[in-house]
């Protein structure tokens, strides 16, 4: 019966470094991708896409992801963010407030 306890914590343990690992992942691609939306738009989608893959429920990314297509000229895609970003968290000012821009713009 030990064997089955130790193995089962030791699954534990090693689940929750990987769920830890990816959330520091995403942080940090959240964190590089949206320093560059203004200077490097295409280097930022690609690492807000793969953060937003990484946390695909954290409202933020996809708020900037938004920004990042805006600043790429991709209206459609940067609707599609920003919906989500709402969609994730509808308490979120900013993206509520870049979705509506968005919106506006949208042909």
């Amino acid at each position: 019966m030990r064997p089955v306890l130790g193995s089962l914590l030791l699954g534990w343990v090693a689940l929750a470094t990987c769920l830890g690992c990816a959330s520091y992942q995403a942080g940090r691609l959240y964190a590089e991708g949206s320093a560059v939306i203004s200077t490097d738009p295409a280097q930022a989608i690609d690492k807000l896409v793969r953060a937003a893959e990484l946390a695909p429920h954290a409202s933020e990314i996809h708020n900037h992801l938004g920004l990042a297509y805006a600043e790429a000229g991709r209206s459609s895609e940067a609707l599609a963010a920003f919906e989500r970003a709402v969609a994730v968290d509808c308490d979120n000012q900013a993206a509520q407030y870049n979705l509506s821009r968005a919106r506006a713009n949208d042909p």
